[in-house]
C-alpha cells in the first residue's frame, strides 16, 4: 500500500513538472528509456544528479565572472551556453529558456542585465533541483 501511495505522489509530481513547463519532452524521453528497460533503474536519477552538480558549478562560475570589476562577456557566453546545453539534454525547459533570455544581456555587455538574468536562471534552477531531488526521494 505504501508503495502505491509513493508511486501516486511521484506521478503527481511528474505531471506537475510537465504541466508547469518546468520539464519538456526530453525529460519524458529519459523517463521512457528507463521505463522501457532500455536503461538501468535509477538512470533518470543519475542524469538528474549529474545535471544538478554541473549546473551548480556553472552558475557559481557565472556569478564569479559577473563579480569581477571588468566582466569577460565571452566567458559568460560560454558558460551560459554550456548551462543551456546541460538543461536541454535533461529536459529542464525553464532553465533552458532562462539561459536563452540571458543571451541578450551578455551580447549587449550589460553587467546589470546579466545579474538580473543570472537571478532568474538561479531561481529556475533551484525550482527544478528541488523537484528533481523530491523525485529521487520518491523513487527510492
Amino acid at each position: 500500500m505504501a508503495a502505491a501511495a509513493l508511486r501516486a505522489q511521484l506521478n503527481a509530481l511528474l505531471a506537475n513538472m510537465f504541466t508547469t513547463g518546468m520539464v519538456d519532452e526530453q525529460f519524458q524521453q529519459l523517463q521512457s528509456l528507463q521505463e522501457d528497460g532500455g536503461s538501468a533503474s535509477g538512470f533518470v536519477a543519475e542524469v538528474a544528479t549529474l545535471f544538478i552538480d554541473d549546473a551548480d558549478r556553472i552558475i557559481a562560475d557565472i556569478a564569479a565572472l559577473l563579480d569581477q570589476p571588468v566582466v569577460d562577456f565571452d566567458k559568460v557566453d560560454a558558460h551560459v551556453h554550456q548551462l543551456k546545453g546541460s538543461s536541454s539534454s535533461v529536459g529542464a525547459q525553464k532553465v533552458k529558456l532562462a539561459c536563452m533570455h540571458f543571451r541578450q544581456f551578455y551580447e549587449a555587455k550589460s553587467k546589470e542585465g546579466c545579474l538580473m538574468a543570472l537571478a532568474l536562471v538561479r531561481s529556475e534552477f533551484c525550482d527544478v533541483r528541488n523537484k528533481f531531488q523530491t523525485m529521487m526521494q520518491l523513487e527510492q
